[in-house]
């Protein structure tokens, strides 16, 4: 009995090795795709909110080859393994719990962050390149004009034109962007909502992995405890 209570146990442990490893690679895929999709926002909302991302490809490397010392563990009945993989884990465990947290925190106030970024390139649009492309990108993107709406370019177009990425159904033959042609909608609200959930979705993974890891912690530990006894027993 006591063998197949340890073989139970390993067995399971393999299981959980196998969801990280696989989780490991979506997490690795998933704040790459957030860093190089989204990082031309940085203008608006500044480096530190994208630290998340960069932290979840560390974190699923880390998960990737943990995973793999403990199969390694298990495989080998290797008490000091397994034991060393537990540590490893728990960090883990304590990272993206840190990961999960941040996200929420980043959540909330990334109304404050944007309304910053925003009225910032705006004043700086006219003389910084760099203002100029993140302007243009983000209103071709978001379908888009002006932080609120078009009137925001009234102090740097005049007669009533704005950037030509704010007309995105201009009519045949017309060659200037006006008011008239351009989108209603201002880029605040529509860029808040769109990173908004993206930093929940940054919140839901760091917490989703590490209540599954936390089970695998506990059977980690039950699985030490059977080889110990096991050992001490012969």
């Amino acid at each position: 009995m006591p063998s197949l209570g340890i073989s139970c146990v390993r067995y399971m442990v393999f299981f959980f090795n196998f969801l990280f490893a696989i989780t490991g690679l979506v997490v690795i895929v998933t704040g790459a795709i957030i860093q190089s999709n989204y990082y031309h926002y940085s203008n608006f909302v500044g480096d530190n909110f994208w630290t998340a991302p960069i932290v979840l490809i560390v974190i699923g490397s880390i998960i990737f080859v943990v995973a793999c010392f403990g199969c390694c563990g298990a495989a080998k009945e290797s008490p000091c393994m397994i034991i060393t993989f537990s540590i490893f884990l728990a960090l883990v465990f304590l990272a993206e719990i840190g990961i999960g947290i941040a996200g929420y925190y980043k959540h909330e106030e990334l109304s404050g962050i944007l309304e910053k970024g925003f009225n910032k390139t705006l004043d700086s649009y006219a003389t910084d390149k760099g203002a100029q492309e993140a302007w243009n990108l983000v209103q071709s993107e978001m379908v888009c004009c002006g932080i609120k709406g078009p009137e925001d370019w009234e102090p740097i177009y005049k007669n009533d034109t704005v950037p030509r990425a704010c007309c995105h159904r201009m009519p045949v033959g017309v060659n200037k962007c006006t008011r008239e042609y351009a989108s209603t909608e201002g880029c605040f609200s529509k860029l808040s909502s769109y990173l908004g959930s993206k930093s929940l979705i940054l919140a839901g993974i760091g917490i989703g992995l590490a209540i599954v890891q936390l089970i695998a912690v506990l059977l980690a530990c039950c699985l030490y405890g059977s080889f110990r006894r096991q050992y001490e027993t012969v």
